[in-house]
């Protein structure tokens, strides 16, 4: 029944550039990703090859400036090429979501020598970042990191280990946060750290759920030494670079969120236009055509508020409420979503000759990373009625 076939989403975009890029994003999607994603997801392997191709097509660096190799688009736009990414494959929505994550505070808060040193091989020069706040014993916690940084002449010597690190050990870059100071917030100070330094190693990647093919993986600094000058912003300015690059990355993960659920969405309608019981489609059944409804408004109002999120950042305006509001709402909408599509699929849903169970497992994670949606709802709360205990 072709009239009830999935059809790509209608997208409000600001100008004929954007239209265009998302036109390329959905043929590298559709060329690249999209007939291996299964194949090596299972195999769990990282498509470090695609990552290039995205340098080259200049989609790992379009937030930023392009006097740097940046795209110069709006994060309206950016976002919205994540969600095409991640309904392709979530590892590499992701991934693009946290190389962005970590080129932010060398964008953000360096010196415009360290801008132009490093900028443009980290935007389009094939480099893949990875961003390090996260500790065995610190995770929502962030303030509490023991990582170490001690001052050496006009160096930096780097000590500790992080935890759940995306691209931990195949990263060419590190935005690491380490303590330099007294403990608590203003005690911790950002670096960027080459990926082949001397010291630095990681683990063997988590075994996890899903998201197979993207490696997680603790990164050990044992005495990595790091000139002054690519220590980014001020000393103790740490913690406040970090939370502010989350805000975005807030963002990131709910444009990525809309896209696995998007992609629940479609392969649902596929199979409910095609699947016969009865002697009818299973979507002409009432209890079945409900469950579509509310998948699709679920998504619809989840891409609708992370859009306006983005449109106040583009604009220059506080979005951090906004922001964890997308992130909180977006992620448990996928979770939700993606349960559902595996339902409609009733046992098909649950095997690996279908996609749905692949993004139920890969929607999971989303409410966890860059921040747990108890955190996010921790900070709406303070947004609206201030910080506990005043």
């Amino acid at each position: 029944m072709p009239d009830r076939a999935p059809q790509p989403v209608d997208r409000q975009l600001p100008t004929e550039e954007a239209r265009d890029l998302i036109s390329l994003v959905r043929d590298i999607a559709q060329q690249e990703i999209v007939p291996k994603a299964a194949e090596e997801e299972d195999a769990g392997r990282f498509p470090r090859e695609l990552f290039t191709l995205l340098s080259r097509s200049g989609l790992l660096g379009l937030p930023y400036d392009s006097e740097y190799g940046g795209g110069d688009q709006p994060y309206e736009v950016y976002l919205q090429v994540l969600e095409e990414l991640a309904a392709a494959r979530l590892t590499v929505g992701l991934g693009v979501s946290v190389h962005s994550l970590a080129s932010y505070a060398l964008a953000a808060y360096g010196t415009k020598e360290q801008q132009v040193e490093h900028l443009p091989a980290m935007l389009g020069g094939g480099m893949l970042g990875a961003y390090c706040l996260s500790e065995p014993h610190s995770g929502s916690d962030a303030a509490a990191l023991r990582t170490r940084a001690v001052r050496d002449g006009d160096a930096w010597v780097i000590t500790g280990t992080k935890a759940w690190i995306t691209h931990g050990g195949i990263a060419d870059f590190y935005t690491v946060m380490a303590r330099t100071g007294e403990e608590g917030p203003r005690g911790i100070t950002a670096f960027l750290v080459p990926g082949d330094a001397p010291g630095l190693s990681a683990a063997p990647p988590e075994k996890k759920m899903g998201m197979k093919g993207s490696p997680t993986a603790q990164v050990h600094f044992d005495g990595v030494r790091v000139l002054d000058d690519r220590r980014i912003g001020e000393e103790g300015q740490g913690l406040a670079i970090a939370l502010t690059a989350l805000e975005s990355g807030r963002l990131g993960i709910a444009a990525c969120a809309i896209g696995v659920a998007q992609a629940a969405l479609d392969e649902a309608l596929s199979y409910a236009s095609e699947r016969r019981q009865f002697g009818k489609p299973i979507a002409d059944f009432q209890g079945l055509r409900f469950m579509l409804a509310d998948m699709a408004t679920q998504i619809e109002a989840g891409r609708a508020l992370y859009l306006a999120a983005a449109r106040l950042r583009d604009a220059g305006r506080p979005f951090a409420r906004q922001a964890a509001m997308a992130k909180l709402h977006c992620t448990d909408t996928a979770m939700r979503v993606t349960t559902d599509a595996v339902q409609i699929l009733g046992g098909y849903g649950y095997t690996a000759d279908f996609p749905a169970e692949r993004y139920m497992r890969e929607a999971k994670v989303l409410q966890i990373v860059e921040g747990t949606n108890q955190i996010q709802r921790m900070v709406i709360a303070r947004h609206l009625v201030g910080p506990e205990g005043r």
